[in-house]
């Protein structure tokens, strides 16, 4: 089910500047056990991508109702959430009244095989070189070309992931995952200043870490280094953590980092509104 600023629909107009530009932000999160899990995380991050790209966000309760509308009697759903600029007169120049477009919509949960979580997944590196744009960096926006074209690079299904790199050849992130590393007893991840998303469980994920008191590094990541790593993560809120079995030439076992992160997550997934 689908709803178009509180009324069900599926489409939008063509003069709408999220169609026309990418002019807007989005999130995508799980429905389970009759809440959507970690809301409070979720619409945060909502609202500072909005502000990063100075765009009204939803009042919560406006979002909160459509969510539980989208899901009606279902106990699991995926969501996500979408919030443009609304419609305006061509050309680049926001809109003097801007009235944001807000679309909720839910699917089936991602039926991934039980073995990513538990035996890992083979990944690849993506040709395509993520552009830098510090104003973007972290944000969530609607300009995902580069993820659908570095998509389209493989068709093997048993290649669950594909690593994208930015002009200087260091590791941002999967095309739908955040990415850490174990090496020697130190996690690390991506800095995300110059482009990437920074995802709610990413962020869970450096919470859970310093509450831990476990060492986290977060820096720029070469390619080789994440070669030598002992363990490669990757999460999202639909997936998870899946251990990374295989890139290139390197393969690795399931480790201790992988499952620490799995228990975070999992401990951390309890209902919450």
């Amino acid at each position: 089910m689908m709803l178009v600023n509180g009324f069900e629909d599926s489409k939008v107009s063509a003069a709408d500047r999220g169609l026309a530009y990418g002019d807007g932000v989005f999130r995508t999160l799980a429905f389970r056990g009759g809440v959507p899990r970690h809301w409070s995380l979720h619409y945060a991050k909502l609202a500072t991508d909005c502000a990063a790209i100075d765009l009204p966000c939803p009042d919560e309760s406006l979002l909160l109702d459509d969510i539980h509308r989208v899901c009606g009697a279902a106990r699991e759903c995926a969501l996500k959430i979408v919030v443009t600029r609304g419609t305006g007169a061509r050309g680049y120049r926001h809109p003097s009244q801007v009235e944001p477009t807000r679309i909720v919509s839910s699917g089936p949960l991602p039926d991934y095989p039980a073995s990513y979580s538990r035996e890992g997944v083979r990944a690849r590196r993506c040709r395509i070189r993520l552009a830098e744009q510090p104003a973007l960096a972290g944000v969530k926006h609607l300009n995902r070309l580069e993820n659908v074209l570095a998509r389209a690079e493989w068709d093997d299904p048993d290649i669950a992931e594909g690593l994208l790199c930015d002009a200087g050849g260091n590791v941002i992130g999967g095309t739908m995952t955040n990415v850490f590393i174990a090496t020697r007893g130190v996690l690390a991840t991506p800095r995300l200043d110059c482009c990437g998303v920074a995802g709610v469980t990413r962020s869970r994920v450096l919470d859970a870490a310093r509450g831990e008191g476990i060492p986290i590094h977060v820096a720029h990541l070469p390619w080789d280094e994440v070669l030598r790593a002992d363990e490669v993560i990757l999460v999202n809120s639909l997936a998870g953590a899946w251990p990374v079995r295989e890139i290139e030439e390197r393969t690795w076992q399931v480790g201790p980092f992988a499952r620490m992160l799995q228990t975070w997550i999992g401990r951390d997934d309890a209902p919450s509104a």
